[in-house]
């Protein structure tokens, strides 16, 4: 199995979202990781990052969000285009896992009409709920007729352990995580915005966007659990940890 980090595009926060003392002032540009795993059963996708059209106008796909979630992506910076740089179209993936439902993770689901979706039986609940449209949510992003499968425990994609899906909840009601064992790399927990940059590991810091910093806490146990049994954790929007990354063609295996 190979794993290649591909771009779901760039965000920019403020970086006191992230990081206790940053000042209010201060900014912080974020990558948006998804990642592909070419799998012996099928191509998974983990993550679809944004969606092209917010390249050129974000408020039209995010609304008022855009003043607190700013999408920097420059053209063509999205994982279709990512995609293609290793040889595949949306059509070539067979299965999605959507750690969650925020906009810059499943944005381009719609693309994956081939696919078999994946998501925590919570968060398809909270998106559901009309109350919660444009509140990082927004049913032009997951509401589509591809086979949906939900996720209340830890799930293995293909039941021979090489990728289980795993509940992480804090950030969202139903934040999940995948664990990737590969035969030579190692274990790699994508963690999506169960731990959206690494400080947090260390500091127990919620960040401001989650909706529960209890249970983002209890994950991050989970989270340090699994590291200290040898598997090495990308985070969902560390711009440090990114930088250092095989990216694109460039793949672990």
């Amino acid at each position: 199995m190979k794993m290649h980090a591909l771009s779901g595009g760039r965000i920019r926060m403020r970086k006191s979202f992230f990081y206790p003392d940053a000042a209010r002032e201060d900014l912080a540009e974020l990558p948006v990781s998804c990642f592909l795993m070419r799998h012996a059963q099928g191509n998974v996708l983990f993550d679809t990052g944004c969606h092209p059209s917010v390249e050129t106008d974000g408020e039209a796909r995010w609304g008022g969000l855009v003043k607190f979630m700013t999408p920097i992506l420059r053209p063509g910076e999205n994982v279709i285009a990512e995609l293609a740089t290793v040889g595949l179209t949306p059509d070539d993936i067979d299965v999605v896992v959507n750690s969650h439902l925020h906009c810059d993770h499943c944005g381009c689901n719609e693309f994956f009409q081939n696919a078999t979706f994946f998501v925590h039986e919570k968060e398809l609940a909270t998106v559901q709920d009309p109350e919660m449209e444009g509140q990082g949510y927004f049913r032009a992003d997951w509401d589509h007729p591809m086979p949906l499968e939900t996720v209340g425990a830890e799930k293995d994609i293909f039941g021979d352990e090489r990728l289980v899906a795993m509940p992480l909840p804090g950030h969202t009601p139903g934040t999940m995580g995948l664990l990737a064992n590969l035969d030579r790399s190692g274990s790699f927990l994508l963690a999506a915005d169960a731990l959206s940059v690494r400080d947090s590991l260390e500091t127990d810091f919620s960040p401001k966007n989650n909706w529960n910093a209890d249970l983002f806490v209890t994950s991050l146990a989970e989270i340090r659990r699994i590291v200290k049994g040898g598997a090495e954790v990308f985070c969902g929007h560390d711009a440090a940890q990114w930088a250092t990354l095989k990216k694109g063609q460039d793949f672990y295996d």
